[in-house]
C-alpha cells in the first residue's frame, strides 16, 4: 500500500508559537485525542544534564554561569545567551545535536505505536531552525501579547521586558502564522481551544495535503 505520509504511516505534526502562547497546553489537548507529543523545551533541558554538554559549556563560558557547587546555573546562563545572538548560537549548537538524536529515537518509537493516532513535534523554532520540512503539517498556536505577557509573568515570573528579550530572537510571529498550515487561537479558554484542535486533527488525519486554516 502507498504510504499518505513522508515519515511513515501516520502524520507528524510541528506545533510552534510564541513564548507563552500556550503550546504546552494545546500538546496536551492532542495527547488526550490520542497523539504522541515529542517535547523539544523538555529535550533540551534534559540535554543540559548530560555530562558532555556541561563539560562543553564549562569550556565556552567558565565557572561563572555555575553555581558553588559546581551545577550547571540555568538562570546565569539564560542572561547570557539571551542577551548575545552569538552566545545563543553557540549554545543551540551545542545542544541541537543531542536535541536532534533524542527527537529521532522518539518518533520511530512513536510510529511504530499502534496506539498513537499521529506524532506532534512541540517546537517554538520549528520555523527558525527549518523543522518545517521534517514534519507533514504544521500548526501555530496564536495569542495576544497581553495574554502571552500575563501567562509568563504568571508561570515563570517573567517582566514585559524579559519576555520582549527573549522575542527578539525568534521569527516574527506574524511570519510564522502566516508559514503554518494550520492557525489555532488559544484566548478563549480550554473549551474552544480543544474544539479547534479537534477540527483541525480530523482535518489532517482525513488528508495529507492540508488546504484550510483555523484564523485567528
Amino acid at each position: 500500500m502507498k504510504q499518505t505520509w513522508k515519515f511513515g504511516n501516520k502524520p507528524v505534526i510541528g506545533l510552534s508559537g510564541g513564548i507563552g502562547s500556550g503550546k504546552s497546553f494545546v500538546a496536551n489537548l492532542m495527547a488526550q485525542q490520542g497523539c504522541g507529543i515529542i517535547d523539544a523545551d523538555a529535550l533540551s533541558r534534559q540535554a543540559m544534564s548530560d555530562q558532555g554538554i556541561i563539560e562543553q559549556v564549562l569550556e565556552k563560558w567558565g565557572p561563572a554561569v555555575f553555581d558553588d557547587l559546581g551545577n550547571l546555573d540555568r538562570k546565569a546562563l539564560a542572561q547570557v545567551v539571551f542577551s548575545d545572538p552569538l552566545a545563543l548560537k553557540k549554545l543551540e549548537s551545542i545542544v541541537h545535536p543531542y536535541v536532534h538524536h533524542q527527537r529521532q529515537a522518539m518518533r520511530q518509537r512513536l510510529l511504530a505505536d499502534d496506539t498513537v493516532v499521529a506524532i506532534v513535534e512541540d517546537c517554538p523554532l520549528l520555523f527558525e531552525a527549518g523543522l518545517d520540512s521534517e514534519v507533514d503539517v504544521t500548526i501555530f498556536v496564536a495569542s495576544t501579547e497581553e495574554i502571552r505577557r500575563q501567562r509568563v509573568r504568571e508561570s515563570r515570573g517573567w517582566s514585559a521586558e524579559e519576555l520582549a528579550r527573549r522575542q527578539k530572537n525568534q521569527m516574527e510571529l506574524d511570519t510564522k502564522a502566516n508559514c503554518a498550515d494550520y492557525v489555532v487561537n488559544n484566548n478563549d479558554g480550554e473549551k474552544d481551544c480543544f474544539d479547534q484542535i479537534r477540527i483541525v486533527l480530523s482535518s489532517i488525519l482525513q488528508s495529507p495535503d492540508p488546504k484550510s486554516q483555523i484564523s485567528t
